[in-house]
């Protein structure tokens, strides 16, 4: 077979599936609200993200109820994930996730097997950015080294908890650079941003979309990327690891059902999501608040909840193993 016919028949397969994901999905139609339960508290990130969602899925009618976000955040996450554990096959329920997806489980016994969830579509990758103060004499990551060096260990770093996704990036920091950091939680990206511009603690790791307003305003200043290559929002903030530092973190943003929801309803949400990945709306967000749109579904994505879970727990381990926080 010539390589052409082999790539017409890999395009003929790819059509049929996508025939058949479509006919699935017009076989089924939520026949009450949707719940879009969000793993995180609201004004921080997640919660404008899972928001922006529901407000485009309505502008742009792609579902045929409407869809009603939740906010359940207690415990990094462990009371979405346990709301969605209890509520098996119910095909009015999908949750946005962060990446407490995996830690939660993997530090809390909370009876939660993240692999019986039901994969629908994974959105985007989040980044991370170190943020100061823009009235912080820092500009460079060595100047911020130095002051935390010189801080004696009084250096507040806010966050959103430990195991979520800016104390592992605190971690790494902590680790590569032979610091120790104070690290304040609190409850959303949102009040971690208001806490940095107000001078409550002294630096962040907030994705740019929870920074980006005061970063406009002149209230806050970038530092450093923590992504392969530079932030086209920022084209002036170099990464860390150009800066000689291995500290590359992402965040997924993805939607999971509960385990064993109807193959119906998973055809139907999936759907939905790949037209709401096409909107020109979502697509300006992406690259307005430093995302990178990447759209997955099915069992490629729960293979990479899987082997996301497994670099998770090797981070977990490794913090605990040098008595991180």
């Amino acid at each position: 077979m010539t390589r052409r016919a082999a790539l017409a028949g890999v395009a003929s397969l790819a059509l049929l599936a996508t025939g058949a994901t479509s006919a699935l999905a017009d076989s089924w139609k939520p026949q009450k609200p949707i719940e879009m339960v969000i793993m995180a508290g609201q004004g921080g990130g997640a919660d404008r993200l899972a928001r922006l969602f529901q407000s485009i899925i309505q502008k742009e009618n792609l579902a045929s109820m409407p869809v009603l976000p939740v906010n359940k955040g207690g415990g990094s996450g462990a009371e979405a994930l346990r709301y969605l554990k209890d509520n098996e096959a119910d095909a009015h329920k999908i949750m946005a996730t962060l990446n407490s997806y995996y830690t939660t489980p993997i530090r809390n016994d909370i009876g939660v097997d993240i692999e019986e969830f039901t994969p629908i579509a994974r959105m985007a990758l989040d980044t991370f950015v170190l943020w100061v103060n823009a009235d912080s004499d820092i500009q460079t990551m060595e100047d911020w080294v130095a002051a935390v060096k010189a801080s004696g260990g009084e250096w507040k770093m806010g966050g959103t908890g430990t195991g979520q996704e800016d104390s592992l990036v605190t971690a790494m920091l902590e680790k590569e650079f032979g610091i120790k950091i104070t690290y304040v939680p609190f409850k959303g990206g949102g009040d971690v941003a208001k806490n940095l511009v107000g001078g409550h603690i002294d630096s962040t790791v907030n994705n740019p979309s929870e920074q980006m307003g005061f970063w406009q305003a002149g209230k806050s200043r970038p530092i450093a990327a923590f992504t392969p290559e530079r932030l086209d929002v920022f084209p002036d903030v170099p990464t860390a690891t150009e800066l000689g530092h291995d500290i590359v973190y992402w965040m997924q943003r993805s939607f999971v059902g509960p385990k064993d929801m109807p193959a119906e309803a998973v055809a139907y949400y999936t759907e939905m999501f790949e037209k709401l990945s096409e909107t020109a709306e979502w697509q300006q967000y992406t690259t307005d608040k430093a995302l990178m749109a990447d759209f997955l579904t099915g069992d490629e994505l729960q293979a990479y909840f899987l082997e996301e879970r497994a670099k998770h727990a090797a981070i977990l381990a490794d913090m605990e193993g040098d008595g991180s926080s």
